[in-house]
């Protein structure tokens, strides 16, 4: 999801976040934790390797850590949650003037894909969600779709460039719509983010991909308008991965609000959540923190940041700085 460019915010309380970067994103990058999502989805194990923007990683997926190359490249694997109906038939309606003109000068435009991508590589899963495709066709959009996974974390822009190419080829196909969504994340376009993740969700049903509908809002300014997004499904309806991020979000949207202490609430409503990967419990854990740390409650802060940096194998996050800054500011407290 993953990872998507950011600027900076805070996340789950607002911290900082992964190392060197900022922090947004609901999963990772960017916005908190920003990458869209990042759950096991669309490039599949962008988390692992994601940045952590708010919730904090530094840059796995965001999203992400992007599928982890080949054999587990591309697409978004769909994990979303309700009743899969994907819209498997074309019906050719009325085309406008000039529309075929204008659907060779997009193919034309297309950014170019490396000649060792082979679309087998595509996750079968959404390989499947192609069929409705000429074969041809379908073997670029599955082409488009891994580059998207592949450059999805270092060049977000490239990789919404390729997610634009493989929608224009397969508009109706709620995987390519979904992947354009988490592509435009990653990006910064919140507004062609949110317009293709609910394109996707109609096409499919489900809540789709919740945390990042509710973190484009976000993105564009509007907490109050992600609270709203987050309220729209029951978080049962979601998978384990999915109720971690999604609380994640709902956090930074309190705490863009100054609401802290509702920040905190969310975040705690899901820490006994042991069904989530590692890799979003570290970030939940981050993300707690950080809000107790806008609260003045350092020693549960510091106790909480140990506990993330206890599941930092790789060091994406700034713990230690974190922890510094608790000890610094406990000792100033004393001396007063």
């Amino acid at each position: 999801m993953s990872e998507y460019s950011d600027g900076s915010r805070r996340q789950g309380g607002g911290g900082r976040g992964p190392r060197g970067g900022s922090n947004r994103g609901f999963g990772s990058r960017g916005r908190d934790g920003r990458r869209g999502d990042n759950r096991d989805r669309g490039f599949r194990n962008r988390d692992e390797n994601r940045e952590g923007g708010r919730g904090g990683r530094r840059n796995e997926e965001g999203g992400g850590n992007r599928e982890q190359r080949r054999g587990n490249r591309g697409g978004f694997k769909s994990n979303r949650g309700g009743q899969q109906q994907r819209e498997r038939h074309h019906h050719a309606g009325p085309q406008r003037s000039g529309y075929r003109e204008e659907r060779i000068n997009k193919r034309i435009n297309e950014p170019s894909v490396p000649n060792d991508i082979d679309p087998k590589d595509l996750d079968p899963s959404v390989r499947q969600e192609l069929r409705s495709l000429s074969k041809d066709n379908a073997d670029m959009v599955a082409k488009h779709l891994i580059m998207t996974a592949l450059l999805l974390d270092e060049k977000p822009k490239e990789a919404l460039a390729h997610a634009r190419a493989a929608k224009d080829r397969a508009g109706r196909v709620a995987v390519a719509r979904e992947t354009c969504g988490i592509a435009a994340y990653h990006a910064g376009e919140w507004k062609e983010a949110i317009a293709e993740l609910r394109a996707a969700r109609r096409m499919s049903g489900g809540p789709g991909m919740l945390a990042v509908l509710a973190d484009a809002e976000r993105g564009l300014g509007r907490p109050d308008k992600a609270l709203e997004v987050a309220n729209e499904f029951d978080p049962s309806e979601l998978d384990a991965e999915s109720q971690v991020e999604l609380a994640i979000v709902v956090a930074g949207a309190h705490s863009d609000m100054a609401q802290y202490e509702d920040a905190v609430l969310a975040l705690e409503s899901q820490l006994d959540n042991s069904s989530a990967p590692q890799i979003t419990q570290m970030r939940l854990f981050y993300a707690y923190a950080d809000a107790l740390v806008e609260l003045n409650r350092l020693d549960e802060a510091y106790e909480w940041f140990s506990k993330a940096g206890q599941l930092d194998e790789e060091k994406f996050l700034d713990i230690e700085d974190r922890l510094e800054e608790i000890s610094r500011r406990r000792g100033q407290d004393d001396t007063e």
